[in-house]
């Protein structure tokens, strides 16, 4: 099997490239560099340095090569970075992936496509946990761009009923290889476990967003899901729709959450150090609970997250962050 990773050089890219070869697929990559590290892509797969937007280098890419599947990770995804830079976020998610999808199918002939999506799409939750079905009502223009590209793939798999695709709706995502040779590294970063490893790795203040929701400790509740397991998920989307053509949608977490400061306490453990915390107002748009109901992925593709308790979530970040990030 021959698949196209878009994103590779991010992080759940490069995990996913490494999980197809070690699953012996023929991965190929594209990457902007952006955001991305090439220092991450897998050395055994063939990268190529491509931006999603390019109309030129897509239909080259599709021309001199043939896929059967396309793994689409590329795009921007901080939710308070998207409110700055709006047109950027709906030119690169929403713009680039129609493009993407477009190109593959008329150069390429691709017709399974497995989408990196988000719980974002949800916006505030009128029922915790979330269930597929859900009202989409996204609050950030992250998210919008998101619903919009999971809309377009609906549309484009109506008009071309060969085409087949999932996507996979992100809960928090985070964690590190168990042999600490990948990890998370954003920039810019705004995920709380990298961001307070490094504010101990760093001797720096930890800004804790928001202690006033209605949750038993005050912070906002989670539901965290290890990269190890996002992974496999994303290899059972494809099994499925090698065997049952369509489109199908699914949450990937856990079903159940930890709060910011259950978090913050677990670095703690862990690190055997004491976080610099001082407390802030809450941010826009943070809704209290964010829990997946997971019980579709579970019964329909038979997926376990097995990497995702939170002492190993956190224990491999912080073994990551400290062998790999200089200071």
């Amino acid at each position: 099997m021959k698949v196209l990773v878009t994103g590779g050089a991010g992080y759940i890219g490069s995990f996913m490239i490494k999980k197809l070869l070690d699953d012996d697929y023929s991965v190929t990559v594209i990457d902007n560099l952006e955001r991305g590290h090439v220092e991450l892509v897998d050395e055994r797969a063939q990268f190529f340095k491509l931006d999603i937007k390019d109309d030129k280098s897509l239909s080259n890419l599709f021309s001199e090569n043939s896929f059967d599947a396309v793994f689409h990770f590329a795009g921007l995804i901080s939710v308070e970075e998207s409110e700055k830079e709006k047109e950027k976020y709906f030119e690169t998610n929403t713009e680039g992936s129609k493009k993407l999808f477009t190109k593959a199918l008329e150069m390429g002939k691709v017709k399974k496509f497995i989408f990196s999506s988000t719980a974002a799409v949800y916006g505030n939750p009128t029922k915790v946990p979330i269930p597929e079905d859900h009202p989409k009502n996204p609050t950030s223009v992250y998210g919008k761009t998101k619903l919009q590209t999971e809309e377009f793939l609906s549309q484009f798999q109506e008009e071309n009923p060969d085409i087949s695709f999932v996507s996979l709706r992100y809960f928090n995502a985070c964690g590190a290889a168990l042999d600490s040779s990948i990890g998370e590294k954003h920039l810019p970063e705004t995920h709380i476990i990298p961001l307070a490893i490094d504010s101990l790795l760093s001797n720096k203040e930890f800004y804790l967003f928001g202690t006033d929701y209605e949750t038993p400790d005050g912070t906002c509740i989670r539901d965290y899901i290890h990269v190890l397991d996002l992974v496999e998920a994303h290899i059972l989307a494809y099994e499925q729709i090698k065997k049952n053509k369509g489109g199908y949608f699914y949450n990937v977490g856990t079903g159940s959450g930890f709060s910011n400061r259950e978090v913050i306490k677990m670095i703690e453990e862990v690190s055997g150090r004491k976080i610099n915390l001082i407390e802030k107002e809450r941010r826009k748009g943070d809704a209290d609970r964010l829990i997946a109901d997971s019980t579709k992925i579970k019964n329909e593709l038979g997926f376990v997250p097995d990497y995702s308790d939170l002492k190993t979530i956190v224990k491999t970040a912080w073994e990551w962050h400290g062998k790999n990030i200089k200071y």
